[in-house]
């Protein structure tokens, strides 16, 4: 039987502290990558961003214009209680499925939450990157270079 992977799911994953996935800080090549960027004014969109260390570090680094989306009420509402004093200062915190998102950003950062979806919707995510990337916009991020059974995550 297939696991719906539904907001249910992910709240009762938060709610629990079932998040393996979780190293508890920005992955030292995203650090690299935000240490690079000059531009403090890009937008950018963390999906699925759970507890979202690298949001906050590049808040702490001087980013005005950092959006996360994530479809757990239990995480985005942590967040929000967490990092309200971020809130004013450029930083959005979203409780919402992802593929609903309707606007655009310079950069979008994967971090564990490509292998999070089904394989069944990577498809819809390429496009639904497509769609939300500004012309001149990029994908950066980690992801899995293999592939797992029985996710999440299910790597790629």
């Amino acid at each position: 039987m297939a696991i719906k992977l539904d907001q249910a799911y992910w709240d009762e994953r938060y709610q629990h502290g079932y998040t393996g996935w979780d190293i508890g800080h920005v992955a030292d090549p995203l650090k690299a990558y935000f240490d690079q960027l000059t531009n403090k004014d890009l937008s950018i969109l963390i999906p699925g961003g759970g507890n979202s260390y690298e949001a906050i570090y590049l808040m702490e680094q001087g980013f005005t214009n950092v959006t996360i989306v994530d479809i757990s009420t239990v995480v985005t509402e942590r967040l929000q209680l967490k990092n309200a004093h971020w809130l004013d200062k450029g930083l959005r915190i979203i409780c919402s499925d992802f593929f609903e998102l309707n606007e655009q950003f310079d950069r979008v950062i994967e971090q564990t939450f490509f292998c999070a979806l089904s394989p069944e919707l990577r498809e819809a995510y390429a496009k639904k990157m497509s769609s939300i990337l500004h012309q001149d916009g990029k994908l950066v991020g980690l992801w899995f270079d293999r592939d797992f059974e029985g996710g999440p995550p299910f790597g790629g």
